[in-house]
């Protein structure tokens, strides 16, 4: 069990209020309380690398998705990496590692119910979380199994330099794919350019993205795999070719607003004129192929084929303005929280 001299409180973040427009810090607030025990059935999990993700944003409003929504005064929700420190389940046993929805605090209890799946032993935890974690299989089955590029398309990929669409990009050119990618900064572009392999880079702030979309994508856009909406989707649904395939990923340009663009035009008159396929999918659905799709990512990874970049935070303290900084485009690659000080990149 948790020595409770060392370990006295599970620190936690709570949803105070729902946002009404950007997110603020004070729509949280921090609560110390006593570290929970696990009955009969249960396991302790200490977190030490808590995920920050756009989706988190939508976690919050008051309507389901795909999950239900963080209720007032509960922990946030985040997904988490950690090691079990008490056990009364026969599947995990104390010192093993774990990959699952443990929220923003030090300590979470999960049921036989909860989805909790144990990593392999000496895992690379950073990488887990980011290439090989939940981002990786984003990436490589929202490309892959939606759009299935053929050697030789173009595809853009938007929001190129964060966690998802870094990898995207990259798993294109591996495909044999044109790939153009759209950032908010030079330094992002040039890095999606000059580390990543991208073709070519677009930044949104600085220029027109439809006509630059004209010069970067002169053969049209096969795929788009879309992680904002607004604007941009608008300016590629017009560069589309026939046949094209679109992935919704995300909208994280509609997620902290109160008031979101309008739009697309053009639907369904493009989809159908062009015979254009938009796609929604969550990664959770493809759970039962997990191997399969990390030992290919664990492949080009080892290879050199396949780069990533961590933006790592110490602090649980420091998760609302971390995500906060996410959703205004602060991070490039996998943002997370270092929780635990015993956790090592």
């Amino acid at each position: 069990m948790v020595d409770m001299k060392t370990e006295p409180v599970n620190r936690q973040y709570l949803l105070a209020k729902r946002p009404a427009g950007a997110l603020q810090e004070s729509d949280f607030s921090w609560t110390e309380s006593p570290t929970p025990q696990p009955r009969l059935g249960e396991a302790l999990v200490r977190s030490l690398y808590l995920s920050l993700d756009p989706a988190n944003r939508g976690w919050i409003n008051d309507v389901p998705t795909y999950r239900p929504p963080v209720g007032l005064g509960e922990p946030m929700a985040g997904f988490v990496i950690g090691q079990v420190v008490a056990s009364n389940r026969d599947d995990l046993a104390v010192g093993d590692m774990v990959e699952g929805d443990g929220g923003w605090q030090d300590f979470a209890v999960h049921g036989p119910d909860s989805r909790v799946y144990k990593l392999p032993p000496g895992d690379d935890l950073v990488a887990r979380m980011s290439v090989r974690g939940v981002t990786g299989l984003t990436a490589y089955w929202g490309l892959l199994d939606i759009a299935a590029p053929k050697a030789g398309e173009t595809v853009l990929v938007s929001a190129a330099a964060g966690a998802v669409g870094s990898i995207v990009g990259q798993i294109a050119k591996i495909k044999g794919c044109h790939v153009v990618g759209i950032a908010g900064t030079d330094e992002k572009c040039q890095w999606i350019v000059d580390e990543l392999g991208f073709d070519s880079a677009i930044n949104y702030k600085k220029e027109n993205v439809l006509k630059a979309l004209g010069q970067h994508c002169p053969r049209g856009i096969d795929v788009y795999f879309d992680n904002v909406g607004g604007d941009i989707l608008q300016a590629a649904l017009f560069r589309m070719n026939q046949g094209g395939r679109m992935v919704c990923c995300g909208v994280v340009s509609q997620y902290d607003t109160a008031t979101p663009a309008p739009g697309p035009h053009g639907l369904p008159g493009l989809l159908v004129v062009r015979r254009l396929r938009m796609e929604g999918f969550i990664v959770m659905d493809y759970d039962n192929r997990r191997e399969q799709a990390d030992a290919e990512l664990a492949g080009w990874v080892a290879d050199g084929s396949l780069k990533y970049k961590v933006d790592i935070i110490d602090g649980l303290e420091h998760a609302p303005k971390a995500l906060i900084g996410l959703l205004h485009g602060e991070n490039t690659g996998k943002r997370m929280i270092r929780v635990s000080g015993d956790a090592r990149a």
